[in-house]
């Protein structure tokens, strides 16, 4: 194991909790460059690392942890962060398995912390549960569709398949107008004013297939 933390005494406290706990600490970092040179020097199977490092302290640990999961597929990797940071922590979870994204604060468990380790080490993937809210409301503010009644989904999905408003009309069994209005409708509520040069039904069949 490797501990990466520009905190000197966090990072001391945590190896003596490892060592205590069975793992074999061969390494600690104070910033990324450490980190990486440790890394490749020892071949560790799971890598601690603070997301927030010297020298700028925005994203040297997460960019680390890429890194190692290119270089060093073997080493399992344990993100530890302050506060929840869903871009950073989306990045990083989409490398797949012994992937672990915990905040700080878990820390105080020392149990719970030990076991999480020890499973995304022999291969899981975990994710801090305040992290998983997060992402879920994220989810729910970011989705441009959430404007649109049920029907005007329905609408734009059939949009989507290519249909026209006369094939849409036959599909849902409403008038060709019906259609038109919900059309209208969709396209003020997902903003796509008229223009020149936009064609705006596809744009909107654009942000339905980004939206899935």
């Amino acid at each position: 194991m490797v501990l990466a933390d520009d905190d000197v005494l966090l990072r001391e406290g945590l190896a003596s909790l490892f060592e205590r706990s069975g793992f074999d600490v061969v390494g600690q970092a104070g910033d990324a460059v450490e980190l990486l040179a440790l890394a490749h020097s020892t071949e560790p199977d799971v890598a601690i690392i603070d997301i927030r490092m010297p020298p700028t302290h925005a994203t040297e640990g997460l960019e680390a942890a890429r890194a190692i999961r290119e270089e060093l597929p073997h080493t399992a990797i344990v993100v530890l962060s302050a506060h929840v940071e869903v871009d950073e922590a989306m990045e990083l979870l989409a490398a797949g398995a012994r992937i672990g994204y915990l905040l700080k604060s878990r820390v105080t468990d020392i149990g719970e912390f030990i076991e999480t380790v020890r499973r995304i080490t022999a291969g899981a993937a975990v994710v801090d549960p305040s992290l998983v809210q997060e992402l879920v409301n994220a989810r729910r503010r970011r989705d441009p569709l959430d404007v649109l009644s049920p029907r005007e989904r329905e609408v734009l999905a059939l949009m989507a398949e290519g249909s026209s408003n006369a094939g849409i009309a036959g599909r849902i069994f409403v008038s060709e107008g019906t259609v038109e209005k919900h059309v209208r409708s969709i396209l003020t509520k997902l903003d796509l004013p008229e223009s020149a040069t936009d064609h705006r039904r596809v744009l909107a069949v654009l942000r339905f297939l980004e939206a899935r």
